[in-house]
């Protein structure tokens, strides 16, 4: 099951976040063992309903919250609301001080990998861990964010049925090297029902000024400030290239890596299974860590 908690981010905007467990695990500090919370932040256009795989065998453990962030899932899409770094990551901080998860886990995809980051060198007091899911450090430049302006130009919405969104995002979209089952499910899940048929949750030009806000620059000075443990993952055929990766781990003064075959950049959606087998051990070894912190 999962649990809607109303959270209030930068500026006001109202976020949704959602816990998931049965029951759902109201206060990590009451856990006999100090679990750690574990705060799951999705990628550009995404949505916290992405993690539920990922979450529900997390709750087994940890009190595990996904956050649809601003402009995304069910969370506040205000035309004047900034889309700044600085105001996702406000976001997550608020999100782990009002959830009462912190010091937490932070586990993000692609956009939300930079937010978790970014969190963790702002406020390592609230910060235990972080899992990096296939995110560049590297600069993207303006050709990448013309390219993805292009491309929401080539979505043909309205989608008349839910049908023919998975089949134009697994088979069709020119940016699909082969087809993608998982592809068309993951985009499935940010379209909703409108009179005259399918269109994204969210607003494209709010999606393009979120990614303005990084692709222009490096993010390797706040990699270096993360003192927590960090764990790298890429899928084999994802954004992240291998040498980009293992530079990530040598950043980063704790950073761990691992990978997971025959998964593309929706890694955690491509093979849950490879993705769970590649993140499990760190969280055990940062449990374990924080149990003998205690000791």
């Amino acid at each position: 099951m999962a649990r809607r908690i109303d959270v209030t981010g930068k500026g006001g905007v109202r976020l949704a976040a959602w816990e998931f467990g049965d029951p759902p695990k109201t206060d990590p500090a009451k856990e006999p063992d100090g679990t750690p919370g574990v705060l799951l932040l999705h990628g550009l256009m995404g949505r916290a309903s992405h993690w539920a795989s990922t979450a529900r065998w997390l709750s087994e453990r940890h009190r595990a919250v996904a956050l649809d962030q601003r402009g995304h899932g069910r969370s506040g899409k205000p035309t004047q609301a900034a889309f700044t770094r600085d105001a996702y990551v406000d976001d997550a901080e608020a999100a782990l001080e009002q959830l009462a998860l912190a010091p937490a886990v932070l586990i993000g995809h692609a956009m939300g990998a930079l937010t978790a980051w970014q969190l963790a060198a702002k406020r390592p007091d609230l910060v235990h861990g972080v899992i990096i899911c296939d995110m560049r450090a590297s600069a993207l430049g303006s050709a990448s964010q013309r390219e993805w302006a292009d491309w929401f130009r080539s979505w043909p919405v309205p989608f008349a049925t839910l049908a023919d969104v998975r089949k134009w995002f697994g088979e069709d979209d020119p940016w699909v090297e082969r087809p993608s089952a998982a592809r068309g499910e993951f985009y499935a899940e940010v379209m909703h029902e409108c009179e005259d048929g399918w269109r994204p949750v969210f607003e494209p030009d709010q999606m393009l000024n979120s990614r303005e806000t990084w692709v222009f620059d490096a993010h390797w000075e706040e990699l270096a400030q993360v003192r927590c443990p960090a764990l790298v993952v890429r899928g084999l055929d994802g954004e992240l290239g291998r040498a980009e990766a293992q530079e990530m781990v040598r950043v980063l003064p704790r950073g761990e890596y691992a990978e997971v075959a025959d998964a593309g950049h929706l890694v955690h959606y491509d093979q849950p299974e490879g993705w769970r087998a590649a993140i499990e051990p760190f969280l055990d070894a940062v449990r374990s860590a924080g149990d003998a912190g205690r000791l």
